[in-house]
């Protein structure tokens, strides 16, 4: 057993409304410079829908992830080393531009300059990479409350895996939102894609990083990563991904995406895993077996064994306090509501999430039934307008049982609490049912209801001074200005972006912007003009 941490994250899908905050607030803080216009680090996706880029979930044609070869060992589905270099020069398992979208802005100065006329004048789109008119035909969540249209929503990769059934029920299936970040991955194919080698997991808290030095813009990463959450910036010829604002976690402050979401419904701990355990993990026969297989690799840090087999790797007193702490593993492990995004991937992703249960409650009430008694809603799990088959699909290599374990004990944690809030005795068989007591059903109220900020973010600091003081041997921040490689050094922790508007979209006078990198989620000096 050889044990190692990993910051994680869970988020509750039955909470997310699809505001985009945690998209604009991203990308504010990252990709808000010229060469990654259309890089969205942070995605929200409307689902059921195509996604970003296009159809990112059919492997077949884009080969992203790990397969298991004919031997039943583990391999990139990209294919061997001396294939991925006879298409170093021309990948042909590339997203364009127009799969993500071209990136537009608007002719405001045509609005603001124009002469009294007898016509209301227009706002131009111009394309952002080359400032001619563009035609917008599509953009990061074109899908969102399914105006892209049956036309385009039923592209899904996931609704030709399902029945034909829910498929003409199709129009009937209640949407949900789905944001997206880097899974941060156990097994990252992008790492193994890399042919420089400057795709790393740092050790200390398991976060994926591209090294902007090492770094020669082959793109074998783009195709590596099968949510493709790895970009091209045209402008620096570097690849760039989500960070996990390590900046700010190395200081015990959760990333910029958490700290805005509107919802509440971000997560993030510590969890222990065994690192000699990823690769039988990752390489079981079966896909449907890939999430309980990761269940199994990771550690509980109540155990004394687990204690003490991590004090001997060197994780700190801290870090193993906080592993204790973790809302993370109370949701993944304890609670077992939390599910992995795509396992078949084989990349044993550490972003996973709750599925969404709503509006099952609203949909039972309209039929004259109670909508929160226990027996009815586990009698409607199955009969979900978001369909538990097309859940299976995105979250357990299509098996439907752990998502409809998932949905039952939230509705067992809906019809115990209904109980309590109208001063009755909860039925103790409701607990029973789900294979929980009573105190751990209200455990988990508190965790996913009316958890405080310090109980939704459980992330120790003191790991982060080694990183930092290695980051630090470098010079200046490449996110000054667009003549940097890319993301590198940063200045003292208490000053780490000093941020412009880059590309010169603000007068000069009002170019000074908030850091949102060093922003603490308390002060709200400047934040309003």
């Amino acid at each position: 057993m050889r044990v190692m941490a990993q910051l994680a994250m869970v988020m509750n899908l039955d909470k997310c409304i699809g505001c985009h905050t945690c998209s604009v607030t991203c990308k504010q803080a990252w990709t808000n410079r010229g060469g990654v216009e259309y890089v969205w680090f942070n995605n929200v996706e409307t689902r059921p829908g195509q996604g970003y880029p296009r159809q990112y979930q059919d492997q077949e044609r884009w080969k992203g992830g790990w397969t298991l070869n004919k031997r039943g060992k583990l391999t990139l589905r990209t294919g061997s080393r001396f294939r991925r270099l006879l298409n170093i020069f021309a990948n042909p398992d590339l997203p364009t531009v127009s799969d993500y979208y071209d990136p537009w802005t608007y002719d405001y100065q045509n609005l603001l300059a124009s002469p009294l006329t007898d016509t209301t004048p227009t706002a131009k789109p111009k394309s952002l990479i080359t400032g001619e008119d563009a035609k917008i035909t599509w953009g990061a969540n074109w899908d969102d409350d399914l105006g892209g249209g049956p036309e385009q929503v039923s592209r899904d990769p996931l609704l030709a895996k399902v029945s034909a059934e829910v498929k003409l029920e199709f129009e009937q299936t209640f949407m949900f939102y789905l944001p997206r970040i880097c899974e941060h991955c156990l097994n990252p194919a992008c790492a193994a894609s890399c042919p420089s080698g400057a795709i790393y997991k740092r050790s200390e808290d398991g976060i994926v990083l591209v090294d902007q030095d090492r770094c020669r813009g082959w793109r074998q990463c783009v195709t590596g990563c099968p949510y493709k959450k790895i970009y091209f910036n045209h402008k620096t010829g570097k690849a760039e991904k989500c960070t996990f604002c390590y900046p700010r976690v190395e200081v015990g402050i959760p990333t910029v995406c958490s700290e805005t979401c509107v919802g509440r419904l971000r997560y993030i701990g510590v969890m222990l895993y065994d690192a000699d355990a990823v690769l039988d993990a990752a390489s079981v026969k079966d896909d449907k077996d890939l999430y309980a297989s990761q269940l199994g690799v990771f550690l509980n840090p109540h155990d004394p064994r687990v204690v003490a087999e991590a004090e001997r790797a060197g994780i700190s007193s801290e870090w193993i306090e906080a592993a204790q702490n973790s809302p993370v593993y109370k949701l993944i492990v304890d609670y077992q509501l939390a599910l992995p995004l795509h396992p078949e991937y084989r990349t044993m992703p550490m972003v996973w999430y709750v599925p969404p249960l709503s509006p099952v409650v609203d949909a039972l009430t309209t039929t004259g039934h109670d909508g929160e008694n226990a027996g009815n809603l586990f009698g409607a799990i199955d009969a979900l307008r978001i369909p538990t088959e097309y859940l299976a699909e995105l979250f357990t290599a299509g098996d439907v049982g752990p998502v409809r374990a998932s949905l039952q004990r939230l509705a067992a944690m809906r019809a115990h609490m209904r109980s309590i809030n109208l001063a009755e005795l909860p039925d103790p068989a409701i607990a029973e049912s789900v294979r929980l007591t009573p105190a751990e059903i209200e455990a988990m109220y508190r965790l996913l209801a009316i958890a405080k900020y310090q109980d939704r973010y459980v992330i120790p600091s003191g790991a982060g001074s080694d990183a930092h003081r290695l980051d630090a041997l470098a010079t200046g921040c490449s996110l000054e200005g667009d003549g940097g490689p890319g993301m590198t050094a940063f200045d003292a922790m208490a000053e780490k972006f000093h941020l412009t508007d880059s590309n010169g979209a603000a007068p000069e006078e009002k170019s000074a912007r908030i850091n949102l990198l060093n922003w603490d989620g308390q002060s709200t000096a400047g934040l309003v003009p």
